[in-house]
């Protein structure tokens, strides 16, 4: 996978950015700065492609899911993290992952898949359009929601259902609403909030 590993400060936190489709790993790099410009950096590309455009796992269409290869790749995106966690010396609990869309999307996968992993999470426009019946326990994760009122891709009843998936599962969810489907300042700005 190719990916870009910035150190700021030793032995900080590490913000594991996770792009929309058709990004790379450098898209989150601003947002990760302006979150908390001394946590170190790992951005990593979705290495599935849909129409020349980069994406962590395949889908039938808006909203369809490819649920076989969303696990699989769930499974292969986990398993790069854990390499780079003992190439750079960062322990997985000192993660943060930050998603946009699709990197939200997988980010959530991932959590669902190794529950006991990872403790934060700023995901802004997710969407995960199944119903969880396992009963995860995120007691002890931090979620930062960003939805979008409006939004041409997540309706409002997506969005409330990925609040619910976090808080059914007990998680600490701090949720902001924004315009559309996008990454809005204001969005960045709380979540910084949400951070410190």
């Amino acid at each position: 996978m190719e990916y870009i590993y910035r150190e700021q400060k030793k032995g900080a936190p590490v913000f594991v950015l996770l792009h929309g489709t058709g990004g790379t790993e450098t898209d989150l790099i601003p947002l990760a700065e302006m979150l908390d410009s001394e946590y170190n950096i790992l951005g990593i590309r979705g290495n599935v492609q849909e129409n020349g455009m980069n994406r962590f796992f395949k889908r039938y269409g808006e909203g369809q899911y490819d649920w076989e290869d969303l696990a699989f790749r769930g499974e292969e995106l986990y398993d790069f993290i854990v390499e780079k966690a003992k190439e750079y010396a960062f322990k997985l609990e000192d993660t943060v992952l930050v998603g946009f869309s699709n990197g939200s999307n997988i980010a959530i996968q991932m959590m669902l898949q190794h529950p006991h992993t990872f403790k934060k999470a700023a995901l802004f426009a997710p969407l995960y359009p199944t119903s969880v019946t396992e009963k995860q326990d995120f007691s002890d994760v931090d979620v930062f929601l960003s939805l979008g009122v409006g939004d041409p891709i997540v309706s409002e009843a997506e969005s409330n259902r990925v609040i619910d998936l976090f808080k059914e599962r007990n998680a600490n969810v701090t949720t902001t609403w924004v315009k559309g489907h996008n990454l809005s300042q204001d969005a960045a700005l709380k979540a910084r909030e949400w951070l410190s």
